[in-house]
């Protein structure tokens, strides 16, 4: 058992029909039939969404996404049209709201390595592969790849694991033609954040992004891209292969959950306690630092 310790209600607006609550996101439709997207400040770890939130931290995936974005338009075209709040929407929606337009999704994760760790590096110690990649032998967790390496995963329901497959799965799913555009696309954007959040002293391990397809049949890039979330952020001064690296994400929160502080048991089909709030400080300020090394901007 997994998913929402308790799924909030959908808030409501006059002109938008509700479409689907995510662990993080609220999506909404509007009149013109565009999206609208608003990130909560949810928190999920080990497939539960928490009932604890971490403040400001919707609008900093919001503002870091839009901030890449800008940086990867040469790139690929996003999904974004405008930032202004939806007439009738509260107040806080401000700064965690993105109308987009509607794409028709390719149900793949698409994920770019270029250091091992995460479920990478548990298939890697079984078979010397990521999702059927052969790597050689010789790397620990952490350690760099010879190059950054396309493994994608099947998109999972809330509260289900996605699952990483082959590239010929992906091209048998989508086609040949689209998985060799996603592979190539996923690879040009990883390869030039990465080498952006290095000169920031950041180390992008990994990362995946969401792609869907215009009225036009144009690739656009979609949901959010680069965040803490969606991507293991390291510290570069204190990257060192052959152990776990420090993070820029929610390892306070994974720490907590299986202390035996929090007394909860991950096996069980209990849902998780609520977060101390030394915790939910800590979590906190690691994604304004995120936001604030990368963006070179204080966070408001």
């Amino acid at each position: 058992m997994s998913g929402f310790v308790e799924k909030p209600e959908p808030l409501q607006v006059p002109g938008l029909v509700h479409l689907h609550t995510g662990k993080v996101r609220d999506l909404y439709q509007n009149e013109a039939g565009d999206l609208v997207m608003v990130a909560s400040d949810r928190i999920s770890a080990y497939d539960w969404v928490l009932p604890t939130e971490i403040p400001d931290k919707g609008r900093v995936l919001t503002q870091l996404s839009l901030w890449w974005f800008e940086r990867l338009a040469d790139l690929v075209p996003n999904h974004v049209l405008s930032t202004d709040l939806p007439d009738g929407a509260p107040a806080d929606w401000a700064g965690r709201t993105l109308v987009c337009r509607s794409l028709r999704m390719v149900p793949v994760e698409c994920v770019a390595r270029g250091y091992l760790t995460g479920s990478g590096l548990v298939e890697y110690q079984q078979s010397r592969t990521v999702c059927g990649l052969g790597l050689p032998e010789g790397l620990s967790d952490g350690s760099e790849l010879p190059g950054p390496i396309f493994t994608p995963a099947t998109k999972a329901a809330v509260g289900d694991h996605d699952e990483n497959v082959s590239y010929e799965e992906v091209a048998r799913q989508v086609g040949a033609e689209t998985a060799a555009q996603l592979r190539q696309t996923t690879l040009a954007v990883y390869g030039r954040a990465r080498d952006m959040a290095r000169e920031r002293g950041i180390v992008l391990a990994d990362t995946k992004f969401e792609f869907g397809y215009d009225a036009d049949d144009r690739l656009i890039i979609a949901d959010e891209v680069l965040t803490p979330d969606s991507s293991r952020f390291w510290p570069a001064a204190s990257w060192e292969p052959g152990r776990a690296q420090p993070s820029y994400d929610k390892q306070y929160v994974r720490d907590w959950l299986t202390s035996s502080a929090s007394g909860w048991d991950r096996k069980s089909e209990q849902p998780p306690p609520p977060l101390p709030q030394e915790i939910v400080d800590a979590t906190r300020a690691k994604y304004l630092e995120a936001y604030e090394l990368l963006t070179g901007t204080r966070w408001k």
